[in-house]
């Protein structure tokens, strides 16, 4: 008698990109003793086998069942729209590196049972490919051009090719293909051009360039002179600017001190009472040097007025004037002390 079969089992692995799509086969046929209901379910089995199946989707008495899985809601369904008529193919659509995994197919319809499983592998493609120069690039000088892909699935291979120039890379160059690295040794100056990477894996590939440029070895003697000698210029013109500074400082100075200085041969201005104090002083040392006999006229006639300014501008007269002709000083009104002047009696004897 013939049973139920599963008849798609030319391809058990599967491998496809990330974002892809991918049909894992799984087509059937009954046979005449199958009477019973037909039950079709697809089941992920996880890498640790301590773990149970999953169940993600399946399809029962004329209804499908697709909400077990979280992960692939709404990203995978039933090839055919009636997998009764023995297509129990499964579609998922936008691949992630998560999906890969191992699935199985499970046909049921009473008394017959059959399954198949199926390797997915989800691949990531290489992306942001990056190129770099390590190295001085000076002839003579070892350079590396490194070129490294952010993400991507292993095994990456890179290569490096010459796109500008001979198209050839330099006979001194020595490529590693797992790692990107590419070696320039004695680098001269027909390596300069552009370089490009590509990396790559079973599933796709990116690239990048970067531009060498081998230059002569740089003078570095002649760099250090001219920086010792811009300093040199640069102190000097320094040390001017702070010379002149100072300088108009100190003249600034001296300027403001002569301005403000007083002539020692300039004899300040007398007033009207310092006049006459000095008048009284020097009538005093006169009568002080007088004879008893040249005091008597003094004593009678006091002073009652202040010489005026107009006497004090007058020309110097004789010590020898006539005692009764000048007024003595009212010493009193000046807050000066009183001066006992001596008298001679008629006997000659001083009173």
């Amino acid at each position: 008698t013939r049973s139920l079969t599963i008849t798609s089992r030319d391809q058990s692995m599967f491998e496809k990109a990330q974002g892809e799509k991918v049909t894992l086969p799984c087509t059937f046929e009954l046979s005449e003793e199958d009477v019973g209901p037909l039950d079709i379910e697809w089941v992920l089995i996880p890498a640790d086998n301590q773990k149970g199946e999953t169940m993600i989707i399946m399809y029962d008495v004329d209804r499908v069942y697709d909400h077990y899985y979280g992960a692939k809601t709404g990203r995978m369904h039933f090839t055919n729209l009636d997998p009764r008529s023995g297509d129990g193919s499964l579609d998922i659509l936008n691949l992630k590196a998560a999906d890969t995994g191992t699935y199985q197919c499970k046909v049921k319809k009473a008394p017959g049972v059959q399954s198949k499983k199926i390797q997915l592998t989800v691949l990531v493609k290489p992306t942001r490919t990056k190129c770099s120069i390590e190295g001085s690039q000076e002839i003579g000088k070892d350079v590396t051009l490194k070129c490294v892909s952010q993400e991507g699935s292993p095994l990456l291979s890179y290569d490096w090719r010459r796109v500008s120039g001979t198209h050839e890379l330099p006979a001194t160059s020595v490529l590693n293909k797992n790692t990107g690295e590419l070696l320039l040794k004695n680098a001269s100056r027909e390596y300069s051009g552009t370089y490009n990477c590509v990396a790559s894996n079973r599933v796709g590939t990116d690239e990048c360039s970067v531009e060498l440029n081998v230059t002569p070895p740089v003078n570095t003697a002649g760099i250090i002179a001219g920086a010792i000698i811009g300093t040199l210029l640069g102190l000097s013109v320094l040390c001017s600017l702070i010379f002149c500074c100072c300088k108009k400082h100190r003249e600034k100075k001296y300027e403001k001190e002569v301005h403000h200085d007083i002539r020692e041969d300039v004899p300040p201005p007398k007033s009207r009472s310092s006049t006459a104090r000095s008048y009284i002083g020097s009538n005093r040392s006169s009568l002080g040097s007088m004879s008893p006999s040249n005091m008597e006229g003094y004593a009678k006639t006091p002073y009652s007025q202040v010489p005026s300014e107009d006497f004090e501008r007058a020309p110097p007269q004789n010590t020898a004037f006539a005692p009764s002709k000048v007024a003595a000083p009212n010493l009193s009104r000046m807050g000066a002390v009183p001066v006992m002047i001596p008298a001679q009696s008629k006997d000659g004897s001083i009173v």
